[in-house]
């Protein structure tokens, strides 16, 4: 295929120079901006880092959350996502490796680490002492903090537990007050007031949850002498215990004040233990929950327990996990393991611990992130690829794009497999999904554009998006704090319509972005000249766009039907005007209307990329926006944020009024070059 000339406008190397500059400077000012916005990393007397050994062995330990069964260390990452506001926190510590050496003052060394999850789980359930220091609480408005009777200080927006704990009480009165607000009608400073209340319920939830391993204070009967006891040993002593208050029934007597104080002891260890961590699988291959310690302890205190025996040893086996925890990391680790190998045997039986392993090193790998960075370095290429022009230089920055952005694509298509994998289901679920999943489809289609093409605007396009939308999808789940490989809603558990209607109509909203993308581009190049004049790139990419909204049409027009086909096996009706079903609607109808009016000549290359831009604003209401009205059958993907989609639409409206002006300028500059010069003829004199 022949290139296009070398001599193309120099002002394409400007631009894209410009735009080379524009994105270097974009990603360094956001991670300068994130470096000045973090506070400096608090330091921590006397902390001690967990091993990777020991933390490689927590990440294996199967619990039950949301539903389902997963690793210990996938359950701590959404509890950080949801408290913390991120996945890692840094601290300051005693540096205490023999390479370390003081500094020139003489103090020790010091070094700064981050705390993964799992690290920060660990310390919240078996070293309270050193997690309530930690910077755990994130706080964007001060506001919040001044409302509680606190100093903001310097702290700025990271906040510890104890730097908390004064304020407590008038956080949960505040918050408790608030809720009675509906929440449309809530202002920032509300909101956020009852979701540091609810997060702190939360962090104190965690570091509650082992406190029965603190023991249980036994008085005598006269109360003059005291000791503390394992909680399994009063366990053990459960028969007697029930006997006593037994005797006390017979005799129309009170349950003697030792044994009632021991009681409400247990009692709140066991309501702490409950629901936090479900630890234990069920003896009933038949019944899907898990429990937690407190009904371990329940049941043996109650003498309900068809094992009262195995209850007692499950809860020793975690005293001696706590424990251990002060010994030392590798006492910490021995103990650890032998609960590790009491419930994974359990959990094989059932079935349950297949995916664990894989699912542990999917979040340890972080394949979007890393497809991320190949991405962004791909778009800076991409800047280059055009600043240098279609010399060998730019040939060299296009093959390195390319290799960078099919490695993100790879990343991206490693990850949604293991996701499939995990969950044995279709790829697409919920909001989350159809994010990483477009994202994927963009940038593979993007880069069959390119095979297909060879005039580098695709290629530029894919990175860029790519990059977009991976960072989306990330924002996204860091906000909604959900594990979003959670089990679907029932309506949703069939992995056939699954996989035949939501792929399609996922990818039909693809193919409409991919369409409003190559879109903006054409309206671009030739609404500031940069396509030089080059007929062949406007064809090109008219065809391109031409044949993704033909794309779009097939597969939005079959997705909605299969959709329709769906609803009438679920719930009766082939159509119910949803909000999700008329979003469909209108991108078949709007697809339709481009491609008759383009056949009929009412649409020539400016209007129909106009168009095409605009698709994209009826593609995002109905992949995106339908999810904020909360109404309908399809509403399983409601989010906060909703104000920033409007945003969306201001620019591309925005972009669709300059590119409508560019059209009629440069319609007016190539019709005065198309008319003919008006020759005056003088006046022919008349005869005398």
């Amino acid at each position: 295929m022949k290139d296009v000339p070398t001599q193309r406008s120099s002002a394409v190397r400007w631009v894209a120079l410009g735009f080379l500059i524009l994105g270097a400077s974009l990603i360094g000012g956001i991670y300068l901006l994130d470096k000045a916005q973090k506070p400096k990393p608090r330091h921590l007397n006397g902390y001690t880092e967990w091993s990777a050994e020991t933390l490689k062995i927590a990440e294996s330990i199967p619990v039950q959350d949301g539903g389902r069964v997963k690793p210990l260390s996938t359950q701590a990452g959404f509890a950080m996502y949801q408290i913390h506001g991120d996945r890692s926190l840094e601290i300051d510590i005693a540096d205490t490796s023999e390479k370390a050496k003081p500094d020139k003052d003489g103090k020790p060394a010091h070094k700064v680490i981050k705390l993964k999850p799992t690290a920060w789980f660990l310390d919240c359930l078996f070293r309270p002492e050193y997690a309530v220091d930690l910077p755990t609480f994130r706080i964007d408005n001060s506001a919040v903090v001044k409302g509680i009777g606190l100093d903001p200080g310097a702290k700025r927006d990271r906040y510890s537990y104890r730097d908390l704990q004064p304020g407590r009480d008038k956080l949960q009165e505040l918050a408790r007050s608030y809720d009675q607000i509906e929440q449309s009608k809530r202002d920032p400073e509300q909101q956020q007031t009852i979701d540091l209340a609810t997060n702190v319920l939360k962090f104190e939830s965690i570091l509650g949850y082992f406190s029965f391993t603190r023991g249980v204070t036994m008085e005598s009967p006269d109360r003059s002498q005291s000791r503390t006891a394992a909680m399994s040993l009063v366990m053990a002593a459960a028969p007697t215990i029930q006997q006593t208050i037994a005797e006390s029934q017979k005799q129309g007597t009170e349950i003697p004040v030792h044994v009632k104080a021991m009681l409400e002891q247990v009692l709140d260890a066991a309501n702490y233990s409950k629901g936090v961590l479900l630890l234990f699988p069920p003896d009933d291959p038949k019944t899907r929950e898990w429990t937690g310690v407190g009904p371990e302890i329940m049941s043996a205190m109650t003498q309900e327990a068809a094992d009262p025996k195995r209850a007692i040893q499950r809860v020793q086996l975690l005293e001696s996990v706590a424990m251990a925890a002060s010994k030392g990391d590798m006492a910490f680790r021995d103990q650890l393991t032998k609960f590790r190998d009491l419930v994974v045997p359990l959990a094989t039986a059932r079935g349950e611990y297949r995916a664990i392993p894989l699912e542990a090193s999917y979040y340890r790998a972080d394949w979007f992130l890393n497809a991320l960075v190949y991405f962004l370095l791909a778009s800076l290429l991409g800047g280059a690829m055009w600043t240098a022009g279609w010399n060998r230089a730019g040939r060299i920055f296009a093959w390195i794009g390319g290799i960078l952005t099919l490695t993100g694509a790879v990343y991206c298509v490693i990850a949604i497999t293991q996701r499939c994998i995990i969950m044995q289901r279709p790829p697409i679920g919920n909001l989350y999904d159809t994010v990483i999943c477009i994202a994927t489809a963009i940038v593979v289609l993007a880069l069959i554009v390119e095979l297909l093409t060879r005039k580098r605007f695709a290629l530029g396009l894919a990175p860029v998006i790519g990059a977009a939308l991976v960072l989306l999808s990330r924002l996204y789940e860091i906000g909604d704090a959900k594990d979003h490989m959670d089990p679907l809603v029932a309506v949703l558990r069939s992995n056939y319509w699954l996989t035949i209607h939501v792929i399609t109509i996922t990818m039909g909203y693809t193919a409409g972005l991919l369409t409003a993308l190559i879109s903006h581009i054409y309206l671009f190049m030739r609404g500031t000249g940069l396509d030089a004049g080059d007929r062949t790139l406007r064809r090109t990419l008219t065809r391109a766009a031409y044949g993704c909204v033909c794309f779009t049409l097939f597969l939005s027009l079959v997705g909605t039907v299969l959709g329709g086909v769906w609803a009438n096996d679920s719930w009766g009706r082939f159509w119910g005007w949803d909000p999700k079903e008329n979003g469909a609607l209108l991108i078949v109808l709007w697809n339709l209307a481009i491609l008759h009016a383009r056949l009929g000549g009412f649409l020539k290359e400016w209007s129909f990329h106009l168009a095409c831009v605009f698709g994209s604003c009826v593609v995002v209401f109905s992949w995106w926006h339908v999810n904020f009205f909360n109404t309908g059958l399809h509403s399983y993907g409601f989010t906060s944020g909703k104000d920033l989609i409007w945003w969306w639409y201001r620019l591309e409206v925005g972009y669709i009024i300059l590119g409508a002006i560019a059209w009629a300028v440069w319609t007016r500059i190539e019709n005065n070059r198309k008319a003919p010069p008006i020759v005056e003829t003088s006046k022919v004199p008349e005869p005398a």
